[in-house]
């Protein structure tokens, strides 16, 4: 058996359960989170054991790798248990380990560390529950009791604020500060850990909306404005982008971020810098001739001198280690690759890109092709001079970008037929709009036949094919989330 795959798996992540597609192969186990298109690649070598639990209704699979870190990804039926089995012992040389837990409801037992992972033991081998340390955002100590405080998941229905450990004194031995060490090593808590690698001030956010200087350090960036300080883990930036404005004057730098970082109930899943390409900037590095050589290949240097934004997203790209991503080279219109609409009630730029859309910026949208259910072109409340661009993703949620001029129709319908989408066609509704026009200018003595050009470079019965017949207007209603990562919209059509 080369592979196995269960696409409707699921991955604990913060106490929610993601959905995405299990890959199980010779040589690696890979899932892709459906949600942030994120992958998880885990290589054969690296993988210490794998186990066999439940995972709220289902069962999954527990792997933890030689590097402490644990991975469990459900979704699976106990049918499955015996062809995992002999997956895992000849393509792996290692056992499918069974894990019962207690269902006692007693609160007292031992505590243990495995990597990254805290267990609790009711009596040896009958586990009450384990955490993984990277969930752990905070810890405090009293006497004899230890305080654990948990990051927070938006997407999950109940989360665990905090948990406390009682822990008796013994033998004059303080068991406190060591279980507090412990934790420490592997919990998620953002210390100032090395030097500052560069800091850039009064740069200027769109989302959140502000001036911030911002320090990067090797694990997390800082945030520091008038009003609030953000602090991102390096792990938590997903994509980087770098946009060019429509008025090639000034220049976007976008952070795709899992989790959002927070401002009071308001999420923002993605940071957006705003750049003057014409403002310069020299600056050293808080690194050593030999970190920069070792650490990062020779790719920065000491002293960095040149445009405001090339700095910013060089050194980015190379503490992030994410490659930053750019409008597609073949689409561009005006001689600039971004198309001015509207998306909900703001005016914005869209960018097609290599393997999706974005959108800025409010609120901003990215969406990736392996998304996409279909596509459909429609006309825009009437409007003879506009078109509406409709995305419809697989989880049915449909993005509507409207008041695009008919201008930019051409290279926008060339470009998405490159990539084998579906495309909504509605040769009727077109005709019955063509029908209604043509009625109103023979009563007007009007023969302007301008709007035949709205579907450049083909004939009338072609053309007609290229509309869905039962569109409805999309919703306007706004999201006070202005950082949510999808749209809203609903539509009536089939």
């Amino acid at each position: 058996m080369d592979f196995l795959e269960y696409v409707k798996a699921v991955k604990e992540e913060r106490g929610d359960l993601t959905s995405g597609r299990l890959k199980l192969t010779n040589t690696q186990i890979i899932f892709k989170n459906h949600k942030t298109g994120k992958i998880d690649t885990l290589n054969s070598g690296e993988i210490k054991k794998i186990g066999w639990q439940r995972l709220a209704d289902n069962y999954a699979i527990r792997v933890m790798l030689k590097n402490g870190h644990l991975y469990r990804y459900g979704g699976l039926k106990m049918f499955d248990k015996e062809k995992l089995e002999n997956f895992v012992q000849s393509n792996y040389s290692l056992t499918l380990d069974t894990q019962e837990f207690s269902i006692r409801g007693w609160n007292w037992g031992t505590a243990s560390f495995e990597g990254s992972v805290l267990n609790f033991e009711i009596k040896k081998s009958e586990k009450a529950f384990e955490i993984p340390l990277s969930n752990v955002s905070h810890t405090t100590t009293a006497k004899n009791e230890v305080t654990l405080e948990f990051h927070q998941n938006d997407d999950a229905p109940v989360s665990l604020m905090e948990m406390r450990f009682h822990i008796p004194s013994v033998d004059g031995v303080d068991p406190v500060q060591a279980f507090m060490e412990q934790v420490l090593q592997k919990a998620s808590i953002i210390r100032e850990i090395g030097e500052c690698i560069a800091e850039f001030k009064e740069l200027q956010c769109l989302t959140p909306r502000g001036r911030y200087d911002i320090k990067i350090f090797p694990t997390f960036i800082q945030l520091h404005g008038k009003t609030f300080d953000y602090k991102i883990p390096i792990t938590s930036v997903l994509r980087l982008f770098q946009l060019p404005h429509k008025d090639s004057r000034q220049v976007f730098f976008v952070l795709s971020l899992d989790p959002p970082i927070k401002q009071g109930q308001t999420r923002y899943h993605f940071l957006i810098l705003l750049f003057n390409k014409n403002e310069d900037l020299n600056i050293e590095l808080g690194l050593s001739e030999s970190e920069i050589r070792e650490k990062y290949e020779g790719k920065l240097s000491k002293i960095m001198t040149g445009p405001v934004y090339e700095i910013v997203s060089k050194v980015m790209r190379h503490t992030i280690q994410r490659k930053i991503t750019t409008p597609d080279a073949s689409f561009a219109t005006k001689d600039t690759p971004a198309i001015t609409c509207s998306y909900r009630a703001s005016n914005g730029l869209m960018y097609p890109l290599d393997r999706g859309f974005i959108y800025l910026h409010k609120p901003p949208v990215h969406i990736r092709f392996d998304e996409i259910s279909s596509i459909n072109f429609a006309r825009s409340g009437g409007s003879t001079r506009s078109f509406d661009f409709e995305i419809e993703t697989k989880s049915s949620i449909i993005h509507t970008f409207s008041s695009i001029d008919k201008e930019e129709y051409a290279k926008l319908f060339d470009f998405v037929s490159t990539k084998n989408f579906e495309l909504r066609t509605s040769e009727p509704k077109l005709r019955k709009i063509r029908r209604r026009r043509g009625r109103v200018r023979d009563e007007l003595g009007d023969s302007d036949e301008s709007d035949e050009s709205f579907n450049p470079g083909q004939e009338e019965d072609e053309v007609a094919e290229e509309f869905d017949s039962n569109v409805s207007d999309s919703s306007d209603e706004d999201d006070d989330d202005e950082g949510s990562h999808h749209g809203s919209g609903h539509s009536n059509y089939k």
